[in-house]
């Protein structure tokens, strides 16, 4: 007979600094099934396979008004505030291609209150921005496509994990950047191209994916959907989990890490440091976490969703509490640790599942499977990739 097992609470000085934990309803719980009251760690149910989107009797709806020709001024909403530029553009005009934004914001045709903007600066409410003229790319025409654009197709074609008239989910591979960048010879808003409807429409990217993470990558294939799913992320109605495999196990098994992150630039690379509130860049972060199942103490097998979303704030998190990600160029700071045998040095870290709601009603629920290297590592280490994910009882604020 089970029976439910309070788990108590460590003393505030043997958890990491902007940790806590957090627990579900009693329901929520797992209960234990092992003789002598030690509590299981997961219930002895399946796994939850992901729901199959179902979508509603279609709505009318009303495609977004056309890019203005004219020079326009506005003003930073509160919904906005601490939006970068580039992401403000995309939010408001989604049928700017990546590269537009680049260019209107690099000649200086974008003012912020009168002067020059960058486009990872960050806007405030009520500041007035004056917007160029803006157009849509040139449709290219519907000719054949040649050999490479045909191979690029291919490839996207076998990355798509969820797809229909509007929105389209991509597992993208670990090592393929999301965007163009110095370095970056190939990447999946330059492969969006061989895509372009009938209408010389483009798939847009509605969120990004650090270089490489692999997992789920949303992708817009109409203005209409675009527009309604940077909304979902902009209100946080989006869910995302993520799965990574990190160093020692954190305790608790289950927390909140809420700090500030700031960019920390140098000479060669750019990095996202712990920062003060007040501290000039910086951005309120929180993650939840949870152990899912761990390695000889060595290594654990955790579940991760972030409510907000800066630049890598996974992997700062997590080094923060001292358990940074495995292979992780960027933030892995643990001094004379040993990379255990047959595992590769790349970073362990899938964008395994997303839930959002879907443009035109319902509910997209897709998950990615792990990827070759990290798969490789859950076989050797001897963890079970179908158990239970206790994050999904996590808060959403």
């Amino acid at each position: 007979m089970s029976r439910r097992v309070k788990r108590p609470l460590r003393p505030a000085g043997d958890r990491p600094k902007g940790a806590r934990p957090y627990r579900g309803s009693a329901a929520e719980r797992p209960q234990s099934s092992r003789p002598g009251g030690k509590p299981a760690r997961f219930p002895a149910s399946a796994p939850r396979a992901p729901k199959p989107f179902v979508p509603e009797p279609e709505k009318v709806v009303v495609e977004p008004p056309p890019l203005p020709t004219k020079v326009q001024t506005v003003v930073v909403t509160a919904d906005e505030n601490n939006m970068r530029v580039d992401r403000f553009l995309e939010a408001r005009f989604p049928g700017l291609s990546f590269s537009h934004i680049q260019r209107i914001v690099r000649k200086g045709e974008l003012r912020v209150n009168g002067k020059r903007a960058d486009s990872k600066d960050r806007l405030e409410e009520g500041q007035s921005i004056r917007i160029p003229p803006l157009k849509l790319d040139t449709p290219k025409g519907a000719g054949p496509l040649s050999e490479a654009a045909t191979k690029t197709l291919k490839a996207l074609k076998e990355m798509i994990i969820f797809e229909d008239a509007d929105v389209m989910v991509l597992n993208k591979p670990a090592g393929l950047a999301v965007q163009g960048g110095s370095g970056i010879t190939r990447n999946v808003d330059d492969m969006l191209e061989v895509m372009r409807d009938a209408k010389g429409q483009k798939p847009r990217l509605v969120h990004r994916l650090d270089r490489e993470t692999s997992g789920c990558l949303l992708i817009a294939k109409t203005r209409f959907a675009a527009t309604a799913l940077t909304g979902s992320f902009r209100h946080r109605s989006a869910r995302k989990i993520y799965w990574a495999l990190v160093a020692g196990v954190p305790k608790p098994k289950q927390g909140r890490i809420s700090t500030y992150l700031a960019k920390e630039e140098s000479e060669d690379d750019s990095i996202m440091r712990v920062a003060k509130h007040g501290d000039e860049g910086a951005s309120h972060a929180v993650t939840y976490y949870a152990v899912v199942e761990t390695s000889a103490q060595k290594l654990a097998w955790v579940s991760l969703k972030p409510v907000t979303g800066r630049t890598h704030q996974l992997r700062a998190h997590m080094a923060h509490i001292d358990h940074a990600i495995v292979g992780d160029p960027k933030y892995f700071n643990k001094e004379n640790w040993a990379l255990p045998g047959g595992l590769q040095n790349r970073l362990h870290l899938l964008a395994r599942r997303i839930v959002i709601p879907h443009p035109r009603g319902g509910v997209i629920d897709v998950s990615a499977p792990l990827p070759p290297h990290m798969l490789q590592s859950w076989n050797l280490l001897g963890l079970e990739h179908d158990r239970f994910d206790p994050i999904e009882n996590a808060p959403e604020e």
